[in-house]
């Protein structure tokens, strides 16, 4: 690996420590001795958590009672703790029901409302959407800790490579090349040089001609279901999968049609029913699918499954989008959609924020010749062109073996993080619901694991399995991140709040 010594390191070092502070300092317990009150102390953590929208509104405080317990002080702390709650106006008092989060702009409960209210359904807690968690995820370093996080650790990851890296595609010469003016509406040549050969080892044979660079894999998604589809047309996707693309697909409008996700791939029994379900005008026009190391399950495509999706994609003229995010922690030769049909219903999409660095925002997609320019045309309308500087530093990364040999150690490393995960979840009464593979790890926690998170967000940040639901509904599945919930005290305190909730 080539190593430099710049400015940036030596701040990434430090930044990378901060990260590896165990979560007890991430949430320190309350104290006496501070120059603020317990109450005070009580209330700035819950007016934090609101304000990070960990705790959404409608979302319950716990009772007075199992406040208290949870932070060491007494009932009368947190009632003073959750009346000045109620005079910033960050939650509101339900009779006999409790505290609960306030959305802006909601006026105090009538009266008049309180039997009404007794009587719906209640509203779901924290994290309780995609974007709840990925806000969760935007915490500065020696945060709250996750193993609901949906990426790497950034002590995982190596900021000495990407400076040099930046380095080379900045250099006096190369800036006057590319940061002054517009780039090629289809990316970086020299990027898209480098990806053709890169999806040779995966046995997708797609020319340069037939990529195109975005800001980031969900630039990418976004791109093509805005070129091939309409607000009012149908989807069909995985479930459980990515809250994202749920939650994305709803705000295009898009009807979102859940297909089952088993140990083998997509139920494809299951897919054709409901694409014969449809009337014949408003069938399936695209299937999005996370086909190796599937999120949240690990689960990759069989191969029988694969020509049996790639079987009713002709049958019925939809496209594939086949969302390959976790490719580098995958082996080569998986199968992939893409290599079986030769890019020809398949759109293949890829990045590097779950290898490389989230923050570069990297993305590209493979399709078939005819797709290109309508996707350039999309790409022009929403970002014009992709940042070049980004686009050399990884091309320089992939021609020199950089991210090669940087993947190599994260996939060693990771497999020992899984090995040791495993044993903790199973050791703590856990199971898991598929076969532990790849980042992340879809295990049965025993008890509703939206309430699981609720009660222990002050410490850890979770993945409720509601979230992986086109429709969320309560289940004791959860996703969790095997590179950050390596820590036996988290496994300990689940054990613990699962018995209490039992």
């Amino acid at each position: 690996m080539v190593r430099s010594s710049v400015p940036l390191a030596a701040p990434a070092r430090r930044a990378a420590a901060s990260l590896r502070r165990p979560p007890a300092e991430a949430a320190a317990p309350l104290s006496r001795r501070a120059d603020s009150t317990l109450a005070e102390q009580l209330t700035g953590r819950y007016a934090e958590l609101v304000r990070q929208r960990l705790l959404a509104p409608g979302a319950r405080l716990p009772s007075v009672r199992e406040c208290a317990r949870r932070h060491a002080v007494s009932p009368a702390t947190v009632v003073s703790a959750y009346d000045q709650l109620l005079a910033r106006g960050l939650v509101e008092a339900r009779p006999h029901r409790g505290f609960f989060v306030r959305a802006a702009g909601d006026e105090a409960p009538r009266p008049a409302d309180d039997e009404r209210t007794a009587k719906a359904p209640a509203r779901q807690r924290v994290p309780n959407s995609a974007t709840a968690l990925i806000r969760g995820m935007f915490q500065p370093p020696g945060g709250r800790a996750m193993p609901g996080l949906g990426t790497l650790p950034a002590e995982w990851l190596d900021p000495e490579m990407l400076a040099g890296a930046m380095r080379k595609a900045t250099s006096g010469r190369q800036i006057a090349l590319t940061a002054l003016q517009y780039g090629d509406p289809a990316g970086e040549g020299r990027l898209r040089e480098a990806l053709a050969i890169k999806l040779a080892d995966h046995g997708i044979a797609a020319h340069p001609e037939q990529i195109v660079t975005t800001v980031g894999a969900t630039h990418a998604l976004d791109i093509v279901t805005r070129t091939l589809l309409r607000a009012g047309d149908s989807v069909l996707v995985d479930e459980p999968g990515w809250s994202v693309e749920y939650a994305r697909l709803a705000a295009l409008g898009m009807r979102v049609l859940p297909v089952p996700r088993g140990s083998d791939g997509p139920d494809v029994a299951a897919m054709r029913r409901l694409i014969e379900a449809q009337p014949p005008g408003e069938r399936p026009r695209l299937y999005v699918t996370v086909s190796v190391l599937h999120n949240p399950t690990g689960v990759s495509l069989g191969l029988h499954a694969a020509h049996q999706v790639l079987k009713l994609a002709q049958e019925h003229a939809f496209h594939i989008v086949e969302d390959d995010t976790y490719s580098h922690l995958a082996p080569a030769h998986s199968p992939r959609l893409a290599a079986l049909d030769a890019l020809e219903r398949t759109i293949y999409v890829s990045g590097f924020s779950k290898i490389l660095t989230p923050n570069w925002r990297v993305g590209y997609l493979a399709a078939p010749l005819p797709l290109v320019d309508r996707f350039i045309d999309t790409k022009l309308l929403s970002t014009l062109t992709t940042p070049g500087a980004g686009e050399l530093a990884l091309a320089h990364c992939l021609e020199q073996g950089l991210l090669r040999r940087h993947a190599e150690r994260v996939v060693q490393r990771l497999g020992a993080a899984r090995a040791r995960t495993v044993r903790l979840a199973e050791a703590h009464g856990c199971r898991f619901a598929a076969e532990p593979r790849g980042l992340f790890g879809w295990v049965d926690a025993g008890v509703d694991s939206e309430r699981l998170a609720h009660a222990m967000i002050d410490d850890w940040l979770l993945a409720p399995g509601a979230l992986f639901h086109a429709r969320p509904r309560p289940t004791s599945l959860m996703r969790i991140n095997f590179a950050t919930s390596q820590d036996a005290r988290f496994w300990k305190a689940l054990a613990a709040e699962r018995k209490r909730l039992l």
